[in-house]
């Protein structure tokens, strides 16, 4: 049987269309109450204008769909009307499910047929820059059919035995941190590779939160590029005060 990856390599260098889809469903409880976390306020725009916008900066993705909330939809077609992209980037805004997996699937299946290359975005990684879109689109590009943006861990990592919160939890080992990396997105993929990844994957509970890992759960190869620390996910509250900052300083740089 040929390797499946060196077939998609040789099949790859023609330039395809690239969709990126935000998963923007989730509630975001480490945010505390109020809106979901896709829609919680970053320099007085959504979290989800940004991602959808660093999606757009970059001038190889011609689509971004966005997997709302199921009962939010409409709502949330109607914020993105208000903050218009450049005419050369289309919004689709889809339904969707109950788990993030749930959600790419949804919007992987409303991707047109003419897209071969799909990015997955976190919602909550508002301020990744437009050349790390790039790379990642790149790679996929030129034969990878999976792709990761990734920074070294700069922390000793401990594995432990799980107690209960609070309780001492037992050391049993420290990898070592010159072989790990912190993943970042968005991910991308060769769209038939991670459409099977999604068929024949199935994981029970919340699912899948990382695409790679289903992707490698096939035994397709999975390689990085290098990622970028402004695109750190916002979950906490301090989270929000790093990500103003950032855009603080992007605007006395650059204008932004």
């Amino acid at each position: 049987m040929p390797d499946r990856t060196a077939v998609r390599t040789a099949t790859a260098r023609t330039p395809v269309r690239t969709a990126a889809v935000i998963p923007a469903a989730g509630r975001g409880v480490r945010l505390g109450p109020g809106a979901p976390k896709a829609l919680r306020a970053l320099n007085g725009t959504p979290m989800l204008i940004h991602a959808v916008r660093a999606m757009a900066a970059s001038r190889a993705v011609s689509l971004v769909v966005v997997v709302a909330p199921a009962d939010g939809a409409a709502e949330v077609r109607n914020l993105l009307d208000e903050y218009p992209l450049a005419d050369r980037t289309d919004v689709l805004v889809v339904p969707g499910g109950d788990t993030r997996q749930e959600s790419v699937r949804l919007g992987l299946a409303a991707l047109p047929a003419d897209i071969g290359a799909v990015l997955v975005h976190d919602a909550a990684r508002p301020l990744v820059p437009a050349d790390t879109v790039d790379a990642v689109v790149a790679a996929v590009r030129a034969g990878a059919p999976a792709v990761v943006p990734a920074l070294p861990v700069t922390d000793t990592v401990k594995q432990v035995e799980p107690r209960p919160a609070g309780e001492p939890e037992p050391v049993v080992g420290t990898p070592d941190r010159s072989r790990l990396r912190a993943v970042q997105t968005p991910q991308g993929f060769d769209r038939a590779t991670l459409a099977e990844a999604h068929e024949r994957v199935a994981l029970e509970g919340d699912g899948a939160t990382d695409d790679a890992g289903m992707v490698e759960r096939l035994g397709v190869r999975v390689v990085l590029v290098p990622g970028h620390e402004e695109a750190f996910k916002v979950t906490r509250p301090l989270d929000l005060v790093l990500a103003e900052a950032v855009l603080a300083r992007r605007r006395a740089n650059d204008g932004f």
